[in-house]
């Protein structure tokens, strides 16, 4: 459940974000009790966001993200008629490191205060179309830890 580790095939995620290049892909991992893993592939939909309000989503998909409301529900709904939680949110960053940004922190911690308890984050640096590093974190006494993932 959330809190366990990452599978250890994260081929679909990497195919995933690699796609997307050169903006940022997003997605989710779901985890069953019985321990199986599904990749859910989202949408990034900053720039429709970006195109409505300049002001409020001052960048662009390729160097920000955001699930788009109704796609972010409906995997909420799969999840529950599949049994499943929602068990790490993951993103990656182009031509730039495997780090959970400023931004990507205030996202996932509004406050000090983790918006999803027991889920990790996964931020995987896509280089020229290839994955290229990833590192996990987890909110822990008070703050993000992190590890590398091999790729």
């Amino acid at each position: 459940m959330p809190g366990d580790a990452l599978p250890e095939d994260l081929s679909e995620v990497l195919r995933h974000l690699e796609a997307c290049y050169p903006l940022e892909g997003c997605g989710v991992l779901l985890r069953t009790e019985a321990g199986d893993w599904r990749v859910r592939p989202l949408f990034n939909a900053y720039d429709r966001y970006h195109a409505a309000d300049p002001g409020r989503f001052p960048r662009s998909a390729r160097t920000a993200f955001l699930f788009e409301p109704q796609e972010w529900l409906a995997v909420n709904r799969e999840a529950d008629a599949r049994n499943e939680q929602v068990a790490c949110l993951f993103h990656s960053h182009v031509e730039g490191v495997a780090r959970l940004s400023a931004e990507d922190r205030l996202a996932a911690a509004p406050g000090g205060i983790p918006l999803f308890p027991g889920v990790s984050y996964l931020v995987v640096n896509v280089v020229r179309g290839r994955a290229a590093e990833a590192r996990e974190y987890r909110w822990a006494g008070g703050e993000f830890q992190d590890r590398k993932v091999p790729l």
